[in-house]
């Protein structure tokens, strides 16, 4: 058959900085589908693009939506609902609301949650498709190959291999997911995706950021260095009613690919009133979908003449003690299970703590255990209850610091000590203070993990600052004394306002109680805002002489060991 011309769009501009004050930006995670319920890496994902919208909204970098929701189209879903004795709708409806209920109750702070089968995505995914058609992206092609039901796609045989079943048969299946695959044939309409090759090599040579970390954006220019096929978009109603027909052909289905992806779109208002947010947009997406997002997605958005994404942040997966998470094995986790064995703050710390965007990452209850009760049990909240403690903090106040005790010097390592403060706690103030930008650099590179570590480190050292110059040995009787026991409470508190404010992305709720209890005020709490230690260099404290906030107890309580090796989602 006879393919129509293709526009091509002008060539591409290179994406706008993020760091802009007072621009607009979207921050996205995939929609997920909604076959089955939720389990945690549906949740780390969510958690990713939650810290990172939480992040720039405390440096004030301008307004910001995070939007989420269910893919809720496909064969997958017809079947799972026929399966189930249901219909498609009512499907969705019981797993939209646990994803929702999962995301509410793990503290994300989504603006938008799109379902597919809303009016206003329809309504946008015709659009799209009419906007491919008419600048000649479509045509209308029999096409075969091996399809994958799980994955809602063909795969090309390089991505297959064979695997004999309990019965002795041969399947073949999908390497990467274990998927089986069977041999379809139907006309369709494609996508002319091989037009876009050398435009996609530009985009991604013009923009080396674009896709972040590293070796994902290595993966996708290999991608585009091979062949790269026309894409089939649509399936034969008579197959797959569930979706949205093809506008003004009743006999196709828009493949659910298509579907889903135009949601970055739809939450935003497309067709009338995206273009005050796109394309300034960042994706958060596993590497199982990084395909679509990197190749397919702007593809399609070129044929359609918008501008692309500015950025795809892309994370790996989440094993259960070594093992991929299955139903067969029993052992995918439950998000809600885990906020109530860890509670919220503490699973979202291990998640974003432990999780390490470039490879797999391990669950088991021991893990968390271990980190949560000694990064935020002992190190975090037993230095706020030592600093705080009235044998040490009488007056329950924010003390004086002193310069004598603590003078400021332009080189500790060659400068003899002149007060009371020796080189190592030197070493450790300079360290806090380059913290804040820091961590601003990690959460813009999407390796939010090696903030958490520069901030674990941070207090451990200022436990160790804390514990050197045993401040409970020293009389408050004294004035020498009182001088250098209150110096050391108002830099291990400066220390703690620093570690409150930079944690809020991550554990709000801990975070909230901590600053509460240093009497942080709410506009005071502002990364783009934060000082520290403005005293050592001879500036004025607003905190000093502040009375403390209310003692709310035991800033994070210690997990207990479970006999339990892992909490199985029962919802499936």
């Amino acid at each position: 058959m006879l393919r129509p011309p293709l526009r091509l769009p002008q060539p591409f501009r290179r994406a706008a900085s993020t760091a802009g004050p007072g621009r607009r930006l979207l921050l996205s995670t995939p929609i997920f589908y909604a076959n089955g319920p939720p389990h945690i890496g549906h949740v780390y994902s969510a958690l990713l693009a939650d810290a990172l919208h939480r992040h720039r909204g405390l440096r004030g970098a301008g307004p910001s939506r995070l939007s989420t929701g269910t893919d809720e189209h496909g064969l997958k879903i017809q079947q799972a609902a026929a399966a189930a004795g249901t219909s498609p709708p009512e499907l969705c409806a019981r797993i939209s609301a646990l994803f929702h209920q999962a995301f509410t109750q793990a503290a994300v702070s989504f603006t938008d949650f799109i379902r597919t089968s809303e009016p206003r995505h329809c309504q946008a995914v015709c659009h799209f498709w009419n906007a491919l058609q008419e600048r000649g992206a479509l045509y209308k092609g029999t096409y075969e190959g091996w399809y994958c039901t799980a994955e809602e796609g063909f795969l090309p045989e390089s991505q297959l291999t064979e695997r004999v079943d309990a019965q002795g048969c041969t399947h073949k299946v999908s390497v990467e997911s274990g998927h089986e695959v069977h041999w379809t044939k139907e006309e369709n309409y494609m996508f002319k995706l091989s037009a876009f090759q050398d435009l996609l090599q530009k985009w991604l040579r013009d923009n080396p950021r674009a896709i972040c970390p590293e070796p994902f954006y290595q993966r996708v220019l290999c991608w585009l260095g091979e062949d790269l096929p026309d894409l089939s978009i649509s399936r034969e109603r008579s197959r797959l009613q569930w979706g949205i027909p093809v506008p003004s052909d009743s006999t196709q289905t828009i493949y659910v690919w298509v579907d889903a992806l135009v949601n970055y779109l739809s939450v935003l208002g497309y067709p009338e009133t995206h273009g005050e947010w796109w394309p300034a947009a960042h994706h958060v997406v596993g590497k199982d979908i990084l395909k679509f997002h990197a190749v397919y997605w702007p593809a399609l958005l070129m044929a359609a003449g918008l501008s692309l994404p500015e950025r795809i942040f892309v994370h790996s997966h989440w094993t259960v003690r070594g093992q991929k998470m299955s139903k067969s094995l029993g052992n995918v986790i439950d998000p809600f299970a885990c906020n109530e064995r860890y509670t919220v703050d503490g699973f979202r710390y291990f998640l974003l703590r432990q999780g390490v965007p470039e490879r797999d990452c391990d669950y088991y209850d021991e893990k968390v255990v271990k980190v949560v009760n000694s990064e935020l049990a002992d190190a975090l909240g037993g230095l706020l209850n030592r600093s705080t403690a009235p044998g040490i903090n009488p007056s329950n106040t924010y003390p004086c610091f002193s310069e004598t005790c603590f003078p400021k010097v332009v080189d500790y390592r060659e400068t003899e000590a002149l007060g009371r403060a020796a080189a190592e706690d030197y070493e450790f103030v300079v360290s806090v203070a380059s913290l804040p930008l820091r961590v601003a650099s990690y959460f813009e590179d999407f390796q939010i993990y090696k903030a958490l570590e520069c901030i674990a480190l941070c207090v451990r050292q200022t436990n160790g600052f804390f514990q050197r110059h045993r401040p409970w040995k020293l009389d408050r009787k004294d004035p020498s004394e009182k001088l250098w026991l209150d110096t050391i409470i108002h830099v291990t508190l400066e220390c703690l306002r620093v570690y409150g404010t930079l944690l809020q992305p991550v554990i709000p709720h801990t975070a909230d109680r901590l600053l509460s209890r240093l009497a942080v005020e709410p506009e005071e709490r502002l990364i783009s805002n934060l000082t520290f230690l403005p005293r050592y260099n001879g500036k004025p404290c607003p905190f000093e002489g502040r009375q403390l906030g209310p003692d709310t107890g035991i800033l994070f309580h210690r997990l207990e060991k479970s006999s339990q090796h892992q909490i199985e989602n029962k919802r499936l």
